[in-house]
């Protein structure tokens, strides 16, 4: 099973974006579990979503918040600063973030895999949200398939097309275009 948290504010698509991987990879055949946590939902606040997904005959899903996950996908990079968004990541595992910078000039430490991609930019040229608020829930998914290659981009861009009420095609194009601008560092040999 993979356990995949996603981090973002409101009005950034956090709990679109978790709901669209997991169609994503539903259609590759797996089982999933999609869920927010909800708090104080107002534009601009921290917002947590979660997304499970298990092959078939795997465990039964556990109801809960996802306290360990094999996989962190930041939607605002100032997070990084304000809040512990890598609380109980395993060591090997993935953070995706929306960033500009190369994953070498993030503060993360060496023991997981780091992958950036500017979701904002993309976003903004798609003229997905505004340039003072972009959308980048769909860009930054295709980062993520880009990156891990869990899940293809095809399946992203029709999850993507399922669940975006506003510009489905243009949501589409912005995730095909992170999937090919994702930026990796892999992981140093984890020793535990």
């Amino acid at each position: 099973m993979i356990e995949i948290r996603m981090h973002g504010r409101g009005g950034q698509g956090t709990v679109v974006a978790s709901k669209a991987l997991g169609i994503a990879f539903f259609l590759e055949g797996h089982y999933i579990q999609s869920y927010p946590q909800y708090g104080v939902e107002r534009r601009g606040a921290p917002v947590q979503a979660y997304l499970r997904v298990a092959e078939p005959g795997e465990q039964e899903f556990v109801r809960s918040q996802i306290y360990e996950p094999d996989q962190i996908i930041i939607l605002d990079p100032t997070l990084l600063d304000q809040i512990n968004v890598l609380e109980g990541l395993k060591p090997g595992g993935w953070v995706i973030i929306n960033s500009p910078e190369p994953p070498e000039k993030i503060n993360i430490p060496e023991i997981y895999n780091v992958a950036t991609v500017d979701a904002s930019s993309i976003a903004i040229k798609h003229r997905l949200g505004t340039k003072a608020q972009p959308i980048v829930n769909t860009a930054i998914l295709g980062g993520y398939a880009g990156a891990t290659k869990l899940v293809s981009i095809e399946n992203i861009k029709e999850a993507i097309k399922q669940v975006v009420p506003i510009k489905p095609e243009e949501n589409a194009k912005a995730a095909e275009e992170a999937y090919y601008a994702v930026k990796v560092r892999k992981a140093s040999e984890v020793k535990v």
